[in-house]
């Protein structure tokens, strides 16, 4: 199985990028690994929050390709402890599922037509954070997971 994370805008914060791109590094020894950037939408000031989300949905579904999971970073989504986000990606894995597309949407959070192609939703936690810092978070936890699937000491009960 290969993981796709796409994003809707760039990480500007340093510290940032460099914790994402530890992860980064570090993912494609378990499986082939994916970070697409949506660049942000130009000229934004006249658009409602709703034509913004329209816009980058129609970015974010240019991403996905038949056969794609995709799975939505959302706020009312399901939450796992670290172990159970691991059984629920050793199930895709071993379910056969080709490419699993997790999206960190933007601001306003995804459109009616991202929401209805989506097979479900993850959130990490009732709090809100960013959607800079969500990427770290999801890229660590990631991470976490597979090593968790290979039984490798990076994760301590």
């Amino acid at each position: 199985m290969k993981i796709k994370l796409v994003v809707v805008g760039k990480t500007d914060l340093s510290y940032l990028q460099e914790g994402i791109q530890v992860y980064h590094k570090r993912i494609p020894y378990y499986l082939p690994f994916d970070y697409v950037i949506i660049p942000d939408l130009k000229n934004t000031r006249k658009l409602s929050e709703g034509q913004q989300k329209e816009k980058e949905g129609e970015l974010i579904l240019g991403q996905i390709k038949p056969g794609d999971e995709l799975i939505l970073l959302d706020e009312r989504g399901q939450n796992f402890r670290s172990t159970e986000f691991a059984r629920f990606l050793e199930k895709k894995m071993l379910g056969g599922v080709k490419t699993l597309v997790f999206v960190i949407g933007g601001p306003y959070g995804f459109s009616q037509e991202v929401y209805q192609k989506a097979c479900g939703k993850v959130s990490l936690s009732k709090m809100t954070f960013s959607h800079q810092l969500i990427r770290l978070i999801f890229s660590e936890q990631l991470y976490r997971a597979l090593t968790i699937i290979k039984g490798e000491p990076y994760h301590h009960e």
